[in-house]
């Protein structure tokens, strides 16, 4: 289950390790799909506004425990690529120590100021209440989350994109079943949603841990292994902080965004949930070839062949043409269909709005690919200071087109702000990757 990406065809390894986590996004997204979907055809068109008002939150603090998540997973393949196995398994027990004390932290901290956030967006007053519901249970389950993505992350670090798929299709059908019983028997509301989703991911988390403790003898941990020490809490949190702070700096972003929306009112709100549900759909091959690129580029760090992640790298930027051409395909052609799954009876304003969003993003799909492509694969280069700018980079960018745009031309001036926020960051983390190419190339030339 395990797989070497130092060696063998980069570009047939790089697809082998990719269809297991799309298929894994893709699961994701379909836990995010069926609340939504369930939501908006049980509870109305003000409850899908108000679980969609929180996504940008949900991104904030699930992103930065998720960043950190990745981070431990890319300090697990340099190991691994290095065959440093006493090593490897001292990142394990750390990543897990640190999982428990900073979902701890996070959960403190956004439980009891949830009501807060919301202010801040602008939520509107008539889908406050049912936006609230939904997110304080999102937040009280964040060691739930942030426990599957830790493991799937480890498991990932040493090849094996496999496992942490099979357990998230089973725990998929399981929120599908909790939704329906939360939801339309048990009529908790948006909370039923939210309980569904932490419940799944929990059992999916759970199940991952007993497998891969049982079935790796490379990541069975023992006493040695779990201690605290400076060194190893500092190269973990060196990869694994910016690699947070860069989720939650786009996040702020994305807050930004939304509350601009949220300006325009309910229906409008729950127009871009539903077009940005199209968009998230649309788009998964590409974090799915960012997570293939952080752990092929670390395991061959780790080895010591350069040579190899100039040669990945390469593939990779031709997938980022065939992903980009894929997603533009299907907001455009198939957004409208799409829409229609979250909204009961959608009127055509809801249509308009929806699909006004998605026709403008589908022509900057691209250089969102390059994101995805070269943030990760920096990160698992240890070149994390650019990708962490580049968060400030997209936030700004995003602010700036909402100042400059939102009052003169109103909701479609604000559609405009993703795609000049891609623009400048996928330039940026392009041309910082050839940099470092470049100064390796001189370095090896040298040698």
């Amino acid at each position: 289950m395990t797989k070497n990406m130092t060696e063998g065809n980069p570009l047939k390894i790089i697809l082998l390790f990719s269809i297991p986590v799309l298929l894994g996004n893709l699961f994701q997204q379909f836990y995010n799909m069926v609340d939504t979907i369930i939501v908006g055809q049980y509870l109305g068109e003000e409850a899908l506004a108000a679980v969609g008002s929180t996504g940008c939150l949900m991104f904030l603090v699930l992103g930065f425990a998720n960043g950190i998540a990745q981070g431990f997973g890319v300090m697990i393949s340099h190991s691994y690529g290095a065959k440093d196995y006493k090593l490897l398994k001292h990142y394990v027990a750390l990543s897990l120590i640190l999982t428990v004390a900073i979902s701890a932290i996070l959960t403190a901290i956004t439980v009891s100021g949830s009501r807060q956030l919301l202010l801040w967006m602008n939520t509107p007053e008539n889908i406050f209440e049912l936006a609230n519901n939904y997110i304080q249970v999102i937040f009280a389950g964040i060691i739930l989350t942030m426990g599957y993505n830790v493991a799937a992350g480890i498991l990932r670090g040493i090849g094996d994109s496999k496992t942490p798929l099979y357990f998230l299709i089973l725990s998929s059908f399981l929120n599908i079943f909790l939704d329906v019983f939360l939801i339309v028997v048990v009529p908790l509301g948006t909370a039923g949603a939210a309980y569904a989703t932490i419940i799944s991911q929990g059992i999916s988390a759970l199940l991952c841990y007993i497998y891969m403790f049982r079935k790796f003898d490379v990541l069975k941990i023992h006493r040695g292994d779990i201690y605290v020490d400076r060194v190893g809490v500092v190269n973990i949190l060196s990869v694994g902080i910016p690699m947070a702070l860069n989720y939650s700096i786009t996040a702020i972003g994305t807050m930004i965004f939304q509350s601009a929306v949220n300006v325009f009112g309910s229906s409008v709100v729950a127009a871009y949930t539903a077009a940005s549900k199209v968009c998230n759909i649309s788009t998964q091959t590409l974090p799915t070839l960012g997570t293939a690129m952080a752990t092929y580029c670390a395991q061959n760090l780790g080895a010591g062949k350069v040579q190899r992640i100039f040669d990945g790298m390469k593939q990779a930027f031709f997938l980022c043409l065939i992903a980009a051409g894929l997603a533009a395909a299907i907001c455009t052609l198939g957004g409208r269909f799409i829409v229609s799954w979250f909204i009961s009876n959608p009127t055509e304003e809801v249509f308009s709005y929806a699909m006004q969003y998605l026709y403008t993003i589908s022509w900057f799909m691209l250089p969102l690919a390059w994101i995805f492509a070269y943030r990760n694969a920096l990160q698992g280069l240890n070149q994390g200071f650019v990708p962490m700018i580049s968060g400030i980079v997209e936030l700004a960018s995003r602010y700036v087109v909402i100042l400059l745009f939102a009052k003169p031309f109103g909701y479609a001036g604000v559609c405009f702000a993703d795609p000049a926020a891609w623009v400048t960051t996928g330039v940026l983390l392009m041309v910082t990757y050839f940099v470092w190419k470049r100064k390796i190339e001189k370095r090896m030339a040298q040698a």
